[in-house]
């Protein structure tokens, strides 16, 4: 989660959601978030609501679960009668994995009280390499999670030491055949590339690195230099280099090469998944894209239902105290007009390979969009039957396409 929060309405104290935002609930996916917001040590290029020991302020994570469940229980008593069992389930953070897997398992028992889990429920959780070991992993199997997301990033050691990562070269890829082993259906490796001092060369080894592995599913990000990360502070001393974008271009095309090589094709501009198995992709973030219900749980966590979007206080013990005292831990929230939700659409779908509907977009952004399929940015034969489809130069210049179909 992000660490700045938005501006917005305030939360009615007991999270009440106007009548309206569960109108035609029936159709759309419902999925939970649920942030764990502690780390060992801080990454040097992070920005997400995360917290060392150090920076709690005396808050203890021992009744974190608790908490949680308790902001569960809330959801249900919000929702009412909605009777949609819940589709996808994703732990992030910090580092989920910091928790005893019983604990994680204890949300996951209170999502499926409350809501009932749908019998193919895809539930997700993030795992630095060195919080995890083939017991842990076993646990949380039996707890009910089947896919894992491991954070690799890279397979250069100094990679590794520029984002303050500390995990050792080669521990991601055994924690993926330990996963497999463990029973796990589905696993992820994140990457990252444009790090300050990275090569083509090192890029290559860690995707290689990565394949080699096993996952079925990989996601591969450009380094975004976040204000107020160590990192920022470092390129801003001169200690480190900085890329540029036709750094992370030449990466990007990089990977799209290794990665389509290996069977694994993109569903999502930064996310790949084996080729012609959906079940490989990752329903929980499709969840993001689509526009879909979520309930996010935890400090600085954000929800949406219906056009509904709201976000919780960022400290723990901001969050604990709101529970305690029978509030919301909502900080404040916004409700989406027509206009703002058509725009949404096209700036998410866009990135996904289905597209977005051509007609979605107003008058001068469909002009766009005929300059960007004959620039060779929008796949000529879906434009043809009406939706707006990325071609590979397209994805690179991703940003800049979007903004010209939003206006």
């Amino acid at each position: 989660m992000p660490s700045a929060l938005p501006d917005g309405e305030p939360m009615p104290a007991d999270g009440s959601l106007p009548r309206h935002a569960l109108d035609g609930a029936a159709t759309r996916p419902l999925g939970f978030y649920l942030h764990v917001p502690y780390c060992a040590t801080r990454c040097g290029y992070c920005d997400f609501n995360t917290y060392t020991a150090s920076e709690l302020g005396g808050t203890s994570r021992d009744r974190y679960a608790e908490q949680v469940v308790e902001e569960i229980r809330l959801a249900r008593r919000v929702l009412g009668e909605d009777p949609r069992p819940v589709s996808t389930v994703f732990v992030g953070g910090g580092t989920p994995t910091l928790l005893p897997a019983a604990e994680l398992g204890r949300m996951l028992t209170a999502i499926d009280q409350e809501f009932g889990l749908a019998e193919d429920a895809e539930v997700t959780t993030e795992a630095n390499p060195e919080s995890v070991d083939p017991a842990y992993l076993a646990q949380l199997r039996g707890a009910g999670f089947n896919r894992v997301s491991f954070g690799m990033q890279s397979a250069r050691a100094h990679v590794l030491r520029v984002l303050d990562r500390t995990h050792t070269p080669g521990r991601p890829e055994e924690c993926v055949a330990e996963a497999r082993k463990a029973g796990f259906s589905h696993v992820n490796l994140d990457l990252i590339y444009g790090t300050p001092g990275e090569t083509d060369d090192d890029w290559r080894a860690s995707l290689d690195a990565a394949l080699a592995a096993g996952p079925d599913h990989v996601s591969a990000y450009a380094l975004i230099v976040e204000e107020g990360t160590r990192l920022a502070r470092r390129i801003r001393r001169g200690e480190v280099p900085m890329t540029d974008d036709d750094v992370h271009a030449d990466r990007y095309l990089i990977a799209e090469e290794r990665l389509s090589a290996a069977g694994l094709e993109w569903y999502e501009v930064s996310n790949w998944a084996a080729a012609g198995k959906t079940a490989a992709r990752c329903r929980h973030n499709e969840l993001y894209w689509t526009g879909a219900d979520w309930w996010g749980a935890g400090p600085g966590a954000h929800s949406h239902v219906g056009g509904v979007r709201w976000w919780n206080v960022k400290h723990p013990a901001g969050y604990a105290k709101a529970l305690a005292e029978g509030r919301s831990p909502g900080a404040g929230r916004e409700i989406l007009d027509a206009e703002d939700r058509r725009v949404e659409r096209i700036l998410l779908e866009l990135r996904l390979r289905d597209g977005c509907p051509l007609d979605l977009l107003a008058q001068d952004g469909a002009q766009a969009a005929q300059r960007a399929c004959d620039d060779g940015l929008l796949e000529p034969e879906p434009y043809a039957r009406g939706r707006a489809v990325l071609t590979l130069r397209g994805r690179l210049l991703a940003d800049a396409v979007v903004r010209d179909l939003v206006d």
